[in-house]
């Protein structure tokens, strides 16, 4: 009976060993080699079991139970671990498995094979014999000297120990040889060895047939290539040399591209077909075209990144005043790129020592020298690829805000800062989905889409491409361009960008793409997702004031030929122009308005009148002489208290302003009721309430008049409003600019002080300004657009604000010069609006009755 024994374990990865064979053996993992030194200071025996994963550190529950007992022979240690020579001696079971002192080792009993009932049985003498004879044919067909093959086999005549000698040789995954291994019968392991023999033979002729094949496709070859030659003869002789000599020149500029596997498989397909073609068929020239825009496009021509901060800095100050938070958020873009192309950089440099130390741990591995495949990831030897690689990787900016505030302009800086090629592609209603992705060539007059046109502007790999107005695109039936723009701004997809044109991939993942937008809302929510939102806010009249002075003046000067006439503009010059003639968050209207007055003062001069540069300051009587009266009229706050007025503020995409909430209300008496087409409610404690809006109120608006109403209505005691004013009334709310359409929740503080002033005769303090949404229970909720209302409520001459309180935090945005000369409060509730904004009822001095007034004392008249 077959005796147990304790032996020191030997995982094995991606091989199998067999009884009776030597297989060298390359160890180099701690446990492995504490396992092998264990076995040395013994019998020299282990077991040596395949692993069924192909993990670092294994364990009892990814070793096979079945293994063989092998005994080291040859041993020759290393740096990396130790080379040995591993020799199967009999098959064995592991019953249990165990940790000692850092390795495994195993309880292992020997098992025995089962021999066939009869060996000299016809069949078995036949499957023996035919196992021979094909392994011989398989050894002959590897090209091994047939004296050698017989040698090897003729050596082994048990037939079980043969079958473990063929198993051990031929090419099989190692969960097919531990299949072998742990087959016991003899006879079923011949025929499963014969099994796989036979397709290794099978496999070995259809390589053959392969090679004969290709063989005699390179004998085609050269007869093509003689025959060409007697073309270009034929060609030469009958002037058509000149198509030839064209021919040569695009197939050599092609042949210098450094095309994908795929691309360099359609362009030769394309060629062969336009060699076949007449030169003067018409899909001569479309196929010409196509390769010619192949040939054009840059496959790997790539600008250096420049990735110095201060000098991006630099030019950033240079181009653009202002604007702080997006230089930072830019400058804080670059800045990961910069580490991250250092990164990749330093990479580059230790490419070798990398290469060395990854295999030197492939070869810790406990397996078998022989048939390791190296790796075929192809590695980044070029600086500039390392550097337009990092910046590739990352968010794409979109920059948002009004129209005029510099979005497309810095992105042209951030490409002057990089060292890189600029391209700009206007989206603005662009409607078809070919116009990203471009026309299949099946269409007359196809051509590639706006992406790879850009790409071919640019002539490098690596632009930064700005896809200006990307809110303005549009659908129709032929597609939706939004929807092709998803795959060239996904960073994961974007590298093997096709576009129906060309038919083949284009790497756009080193492209910098940049987009601008003046509104979010006509984004689509998975194009907006692949993102990130940079916010560009307008700028204030100070910011303005030296943007002209600082760029705007001196180039509208040189554009209209007065550069040396030592011209310049008064503050107060520029100031006029800023406040009468131009109303935008941004500075376009305000170049257009001071070209407008170089112009004319360029006229003068031409025409003999230079009084107007005696001085060489055009101030701001001059402005009014030049540019004639005003053409913005801008609100202003209000120049005494009046009852049923308050001051509230918006915001445009052209900046922010103020707006007056007018309230009235009058009492309906028998003879005066309206009809049932106004909005009637009936309040507790009061009558009827009949309520009229106008100015072109949206319905959310309206939803806040309605709010402000019933609050007002619900707190009538508290608001003190007269009881004689609880009856059936009629309240109208009206905000001025009746031709403009106007909504959103933010009003709702400003109609519920209007409305509550009307009411309780308290006026309303002509220096507050207020924006916030509210509820039906007093409470002021948030709204955007702060900073801008506020800029626009300081240009107003509104000293006092009133925000909600959880817009607190976005006073920060405000700019601190403008912060200092306004005084803010933040609410919570209606109660503290009113407390702030309605002048007290012992204060307020009136020199003229109110509107409801007048209106009771009429009505009484007329029923009188």
């Amino acid at each position: 009976m077959a005796q147990r024994q304790t032996l020191p374990v030997l995982p094995l990865r991606g091989t199998v060993i067999f009884p009776g064979l030597t297989a060298p053996i390359a160890a180099g993992r701690p446990g492995t080699l504490r396992a092998i030194e264990a076995a040395l200071k013994g019998e020299r025996l282990v077991f040596a079991v395949a692993q069924r994963d192909n993990t670092d550190e294994p364990t009892p529950d990814i070793l096979y139970s079945m293994g063989v007992i092998a005994r080291i022979g040859q041993i020759q240690r290393g740096l990396g671990g130790v080379q040995l020579l591993l020799q199967g001696e009999q098959r064995a079971t592991a019953l249990q498995y165990t940790t000692t002192e850092g390795y495994l080792s195993a309880v292992v009993m020997p098992v025995e094979e089962m021999k066939p009932v009869n060996e000299d049985d016809p069949s078995f003498v036949a499957l023996h014999k035919e196992l021979r004879e094909r392994a011989a044919e398989l050894g002959e067909r590897r090209g091994l000297p047939e004296e050698v093959v017989h040698q090897v086999l003729d050596a082994v005549t048990d037939p079980g120990r043969f079958a473990d000698l063929v198993a051990g040789y031929i090419e099989l995954q190692p969960a097919e040889k531990q299949g072998l291994l742990e087959t016991l019968s003899v006879e079923e392991r011949l025929r499963r060895v014969l099994v796989h023999v036979q397709k290794q033979i099978g496999m070995l002729e259809m390589q053959e047939e392969i090679k004969s094949q290709v063989q005699e496709e390179l004998g085609e070859r050269q007869r093509e290539m003689y025959l060409r030659e007697q073309m270009k003869a034929i060609q030469k002789e009958l002037g058509d040399d000149d198509q030839s000599k064209e021919m040569t020149e695009l197939r050599e500029k092609l042949n210098k591209l450094d095309l994908p596997k795929e691309a360099r498989t359609e362009v030769e397909r394309e060629l062969g077909r336009l060699e076949r073609s007449g030169r003067e068929s018409m899909e001569a020239q479309v196929i010409r075209t196509y390769l010619e825009w192949i040939a054009e496009l840059p496959w790997s021509n790539r600008s250096d990144d420049n990735l110095d901060l201060s000098h991006a800095q630099t030019v950033l100050d240079e181009d653009h005043y202002g604007l702080p938070d997006v230089k930072d958020r830019v400058l804080e873009f670059l800045a990961v790129r910069q580490l991250r192309a250092q990164q990749m950089e330093n990479e580059l440099k230790q490419t070798g020592e990398m290469s060395i130390t990854k295999l030197k741990a492939t070869k810790e591995d406990a397996t078998p020298q022989l048939g390791n495949s190296a790796s075929e990831d192809k590695p980044i030897t070029d600086p500039k690829e390392a550097k337009a690689r990092a910046m590739a990787k990352g968010p794409i900016l979109l920059f948002v805000g009004p129209p005029g505030v510099g979005k497309t302009s810095i992105a042209k800086s951030i490409a002057r800062s990089l060292g890189r090629q600029y391209v700009r592609v206007a989206l603005g209603g662009a409607r078809d989905e070919a116009d990203i992705r471009g026309h299949r060539r099946t269409y007359v007059g196809a051509m590639p889409g706006r992406i790879i046109q850009g790409m071919k502007q640019g002539g490098t790999k690596n632009p930064v491409f700005l896809l200006d107005e990307v809110d303005k695109l549009g659908t129709s039936y032929q597609g939706d361009p939004s929807s092709a723009l998803l795959e060239v701004l996904d960073p994961a997809q974007n590298d093997s960008f096709t576009d129906h044109y060309l038919g083949i991939p284009f790497d756009l993942s080193e492209v910098l793409f940049i987009a601008t937008a003046n509104f979010l809302q006509n984004i689509p929510g998975p194009l907006l997702d692949r993102m990130e939102v940079v916010d560009f806010a307008g700028y204030t009249e100070r910011e303005k004031a030296e943007i002209a002075k600082k760029y705007l003046i001196p180039r509208q000067l040189d554009d209209s030929g007065l550069g040396d006439k030592n011209l310049s503009f008064t503050d107060d010059a520029v100031m006029a122009v800023i406040s009468k003639y131009t109303r935008e968050a941004g500075v376009r209207q305000l170049e257009q308005r001071i070209g407008a007055v170089t112009r004319k003062v360029a006229r003068l001069i031409a025409g003999g009148d230079n009084k107007v540069i005696a001085d060489g300051k055009i101030d701001a009587e001059e402005v009014r002489q030049l540019l004639g009266r005003p053409r913005v009229h801008p609100e202003h706050a209000n120049e005494m208290n009046e009852v049923g007025v308050a001051t509230g503020m918006y915001y445009t995409p052209a900046g922010g302003d103020i707006m007056f909430v007018e309230a009235a209300i009058r009492r309906l008496f028998s003879y005066g009721q309206r009809s049932s087409d106004d909005d009637k409610t009936q309040v507790s404690g009061w009558g009827n309430v009949s309520l009229i809006l106008t100015g072109q109120l949206g319905d959310v608006m309206k939803e806040s008049a309605r709010a402000a109403m019933t609050y007002a209505a619900t707190h009538a005691s508290k608001l003190q409003i007269p009881e004689d004013r609880l009856g059936s009334i009629e309240v109208h709310i009206h905000v001025p600019q009746g031709a403009i359409p106007k909504d959103g929740p933010s009003a709702g503080t400003t109609m519920s002080t209007a409305l509550v002033s009307a009411m309780s005769g308290r006026p309303v303090r002509k220096d507050v300004a207020m924006t916030g949404e509210i509820t039906l229970r007093g409470r002021v909720l948030p709204i955007g657009g702060v900073k801008e209302k506020v800029l626009g409520a300081h240009r107003a001459g509104i000293t006092t604000i009133i925000l909600p309180k959880d817009n607190e935090a976005d006073m920060e945005d405000i700019p601190e010069d403008v912060r200092k000369q306004l005084t803010f409060h933040c609410v919570a509730t209606l109660d503290e609006v009113f407390e702030i904004a309605l002048v007290p009822l012992n204060e307020a001095v009136t020199t003229q009755p109110t509107l409801m007034e007048k209106m009771e004392e009429k009505a009484e008249t007329l029923v009188a």
